[in-house]
């Protein structure tokens, strides 16, 4: 019988989702649903200097926000409960006593200050630091007299010499590495709490994961973690380490780096959608089937495969990003472009946060206006400025169409009959400007250019009577007005 497909995501609880968290976070939900399987989300807090208060409930809204269910978390309970590390101590100490018990780990009464000068000892031969193994087979004489100075210890693990581990990855094929090179390493500190690689095995085994999916910084844990799978004689799950993803210089990307956005909260705040993220972050480090780029969730489920996850570098292309969110924005409801949207107006504000029911109406048909050039919610305030100036300053491009000999007499033409519109809506500037054309003989660019320069100091622009309807009667008479004069 095959196994049951259950996949984890387990972040530390230390800030906001990392787009490189997001994508470990798909990848695994993308294979389990691909798979019929289980997708838990488990918080790995014991790291407890680093934790956030709120980190965990912020991690769990950005999954949501991006349409990625689970199956078993902190928040929904299962049968492998708590999900949390912190919660689970008992659980972990039981399996450490038995690795001391069975000579497989031992108690390490090093400082801090005593483990620096042996590295630094190591350094000036030339050598790799890592644990030299002092307290190995250490006495219980030397314990006790440790112990009596008031040291406390933590638990190592003892690494077997001269051997090879050999992670079996899907991504990166068998990958092997010098247990000589890895040295004895603490599975618990002084205070008992495990350390990371050692709780993630208990976790993974406890909880029956089949699969881990993680990106390519974990790489370096995996033959610890393969060697504590080993000495509980339990079976290792599959591995798959996704690339890298670099920022635009080709760089990997830190979470200091200031020149891309990372988290997706912040994607959140500037008014992406979240199907677009979606689509962009799958697509870092994994290839479909076919050319096309622009996948739904469900289309990602049905085409995901490990075995199509590559090794080669991602690069994370902000331009495209935008571009692929365009996309979906092109697509989406009008109400939508307003929810992600309108909000940056108020906040700019261009809009009052109470509006009643003909601003409302207003911004929304401003907003409709320029939904296929948004690339996110938050251009909406640079798309529209023109729509709130009480000035246009015309640059050389606008001033070359003003001076034009046939500008006079289609603005005052023009001018002249919006005056007198009862009215005033995109059909009826449709036949304003039809009625011009009669009145003046000028047609095509040499009328509608003057007067969507002289109205919106743009050159190229939305649709015009719809933004001329927008920008309302009285400012587009003034600003003719002004011109004339």
């Amino acid at each position: 019988m095959t196994q049951e497909v259950r996949v984890r995501f387990a972040p530390s609880p230390t800030g906001h989702l990392h787009i490189g968290g997001a994508r470990s976070a798909l990848f695994n939900y993308l294979f389990a649903r691909n798979r019929n399987g289980k997708f838990i989300v488990r918080i790995e807090d014991t790291d407890q200097a680093r934790n956030v208060e709120t980190a965990t409930e912020k991690l769990l809204d950005s999954l949501k926000w991006l349409g990625i269910e689970w199956d078993e978390s902190v928040d929904i309970g299962g049968p492998h409960a708590p999900y949390q590390s912190m919660e689970r101590l008992d659980i972990y100490k039981k399996y450490i006593d038995e690795l001391i018990e069975n000579g497989k780990a031992y108690y390490c009464y090093m400082s801090e200050e005593e483990l620096e000068a042996e590295r630094e000892e190591q350094r000036s031969r030339g050598l790799t630091p890592k644990y030299s193994g002092r307290d190995r087979n250490l006495t219980k004489e030397q314990r006790d007299a440790y112990e009596k100075e008031g040291r406390k210890p933590v638990v190592r693990f003892l690494v077997p010499e001269y051997q090879s581990v050999v992670v079996d990855d899907i991504v990166r094929g068998k990958v092997t590495f010098d247990t000589d090179g890895i040295g004895d390493f603490v599975i618990a500190r002084k205070d008992g709490i495990p350390t990371y690689n050692f709780a993630v095995v208990i976790d993974d085994y406890l909880m029956q994961i089949s699969h881990v999916i993680r990106g390519e910084e974990h790489l370096s844990n995996a033959p610890r973690q393969v060697l504590l799978f080993e000495a509980f004689g339990w079976e290792t799950p599959t591995f798959a380490h996704a690339s890298l993803i670099l920022n635009e210089d080709h760089k990997k990307m830190s979470k200091r780096d200031e020149s891309i956005i990372q988290f997706v909260e912040q994607y959140r705040d500037l008014g992406y959608l979240p199907e677009a993220i979606v689509n962009f972050i799958s697509l870092l480090g994994w290839s479909p089937g076919g050319e096309e780029e622009i996948l739904s969730m469900d289309q990602l489920i049905e085409q995901f495969s490990l075995e199509r996850v590559i090794k080669a570098p991602a690069v994370f292309d902000t331009k495209k990003l935008a571009w692929m969110n365009n996309q979906y924005m092109k697509e989406a409801s009008v109400d939508k472009a307003v929810d992600v949207a309108l909000p940056h107006l108020i906040k700019a504000g261009r809009l009052p946060v109470d509006m009643d029911g003909m601003e409302r109406q207003w911004a929304q048909a401003l907003i409709a206006l320029h939904q296929e050039k948004m690339s996110y919610g938050a251009e909406i305030v640079e798309l529209t400025e023109l729509f709130f100036m009480d000035e246009i300053d015309y640059n050389e491009e606008a001033k070359e169409v003003l001076a034009e000999e046939q500008v006079p007499e289609v603005l005052t033409s023009f001018k002249e009959i919006v005056e007198g519109l009862a009215t005033f809506s995109s059909e009826e500037i449709k036949k304003a400007m039809k009625d011009v054309q009669k009145a003046t003989g000028h047609k095509g660019k040499k009328l509608f250019m003057p007067i969507r320069v002289a109205v919106t100091g743009q050159t190229h622009g939305p649709d015009l009577p719809q933004a001329i309807t927008l920008i309302g009667k009285e400012t587009v008479a003034s600003r003719i007005d002004k011109l004339l004069k």
